[in-house]
């Protein structure tokens, strides 16, 4: 069914119906054969029934909804143009500035290719202007706006939580640190690479650097306060038991609106471009999750699930080598599909073997969290390459753009492998929040 699945994949055959067209010719042939009762297929409206109704997933439209409102009423470029004269003096200033800002769009809206495009076409040309490296360039927009992949609230986190079972408040809560830890890995590679080679990360010259006294304060308290608190409504929110992710979703979206309004951006061809945005993410992967679930039906039903499970538990080194097992099959998908499909695809098969073997889960969604940022920024096909490429300058050539990625990948696998040793950067928040107070 796997190999069947990606022959109908490499052919551009669209992901939903790849699953489904699999699904329908593999119970055909378990049919005849007298290995697959169709009847099994009457559970289908009672699965797709209990997802429409899964109250998490409702958050996904209205995270995509504030990320698409920040890209088009210019919130985000104005927030990267802020900081990039306030970190200007810095050597590195302009990649710094890339990093936060990647940091703190990855906390509002949780979408990376807005983040990633947005990055691209206001900060690259910026860089080059001012004789930046083109692949440290290139590197730094690719990985600060796949942190978008990890930090709250993502939607990678959102769709985890649905397919392990687990609390999204909890996933994020234990996201948090290692997220912060990566985009940390980052600024400190700039500023070492900065200080040891000036020469391919400058500061920016005074002249680029107009704002002063009162006009940038004024700036700052316009451009830079309003994200945050915006992040602040809603992780906040979450984060102290105030609002479910949905409701905070609900929150960031109307807040989103707010700030919009408040720059005089707010109208209504923003509104229905939102929307429409908003619209084609949510009905892909409401559709990728309906089609998937037939092949999972029709793959458990011929005894895959069971066969995969039995593999997964029994092999030669017990739960770490599962996790070696799952992190490559993980981080292999993640070159070639998107994180959609290899949570509807891949998860459902490693989440029983992992519940068998006793891990934890969040811990487990976490480092598959992981897995997924380092797969998308990865050559030849990592999806964040391709999303800079289509913004890039001409002098940035595609092979710039793979070979930006090397170090930050480098990056990913030290934190992948500090999370995998030291679980309590996934749980301590968890545990601090469970702690009752006195």
């Amino acid at each position: 069914m796997f190999v069947g699945f990606f022959v109908i994949l490499m052919t551009g055959y669209p992901v939903a119906f790849a699953f489904a067209g699999t699904g329908l010719v593999f119970g055909l042939c378990g049919w005849l054969v007298g290995a697959f009762d169709p009847s099994r297929l009457l559970l289908l409206p009672n699965l797709w029934f209990g997802t429409m109704s899964n109250f998490t997933l409702l958050a996904i439209p209205f995270f995509v909804f504030l990320g698409a409102v920040l890209e088009k009423s210019g919130l985000a470029e104005d927030l990267l143009e802020t900081l990039g004269i306030l970190l200007g003096p810095l050597r590195g200033g302009v990649a710094l500035t890339v990093i936060v800002v990647g940091t703190l769009l990855a906390a509002t809206t949780g979408v990376v290719a807005a983040t990633v495009i947005i990055m691209g076409m206001f900060s690259l040309p910026v860089m080059l202007r001012y004789g930046y490296d083109k692949q440290l360039a290139a590197g730094v927009i690719i990985a600060s706006g796949t942190l978008a992949q990890l930090i709250p609230p993502s939607l990678v986190l959102l769709v985890l939580s649905d397919q392990l079972g687990v609390s999204v408040g909890d996933l994020f809560l234990g996201a948090m640190i290692p997220g912060l830890m990566l985009a940390t890995s980052y600024l400190l590679y700039v500023l070492i690479l900065a200080f040891l080679r000036p020469e391919v990360a400058p500061a920016l010259p005074i002249e680029a650097r107009q704002l002063k006294g009162k006009a940038l304060i004024q700036r700052v308290i316009k451009a830079v306060l309003p994200p945050f608190l915006l992040i602040f409504a809603v992780l906040g929110s979450i984060f102290f038991g105030l609002a479910t992710p949905t409701e905070a979703g609900a929150v960031g979206a109307v807040g989103a609106c707010g700030l919009a309004a408040l720059n005089g951006k707010l109208n209504t061809k923003l509104i229905q471009d939102a929307a429409h945005s908003t619209a084609m993410v949510s009905s892909v992967v409401v559709m990728i999750l309906f089609c998937s679930s037939f092949f999972s039906l029709v793959f458990d039903t011929l005894g895959g699930k069971t066969l995969i499970t039995e593999l997964l538990v029994n092999l030669p080194g017990g739960k770490w080598a599962f996790l070696l097992v799952s992190n490559i099959v993980i981080f292999v998908l993640g070159i070639f599909l998107e994180f959609i499909e290899i949570c509807f695809l891949a998860l459902p098969l490693l989440v029983p073997a992992a519940q068998q073997l006793g891990l934890d889960m969040v811990w487990f969604g976490v480092v598959m969290a992981i897995n997924l940022q380092a797969a998308f920024i990865s050559p030849p096909v990592g999806f964040s390459l391709f999303y800079l490429q289509s913004v890039a300058p001409k002098e940035v050539r595609t092979i710039d753009i793979h070979k930006s990625a090397l170090p930050f990948m480098v990056l990913q696998l030290a934190v992948l492998l500090l999370v995998i040793g030291f679980p309590q950067t996934v749980r301590w928040l968890i545990d601090l929040s469970a702690t009752p107070v006195l």
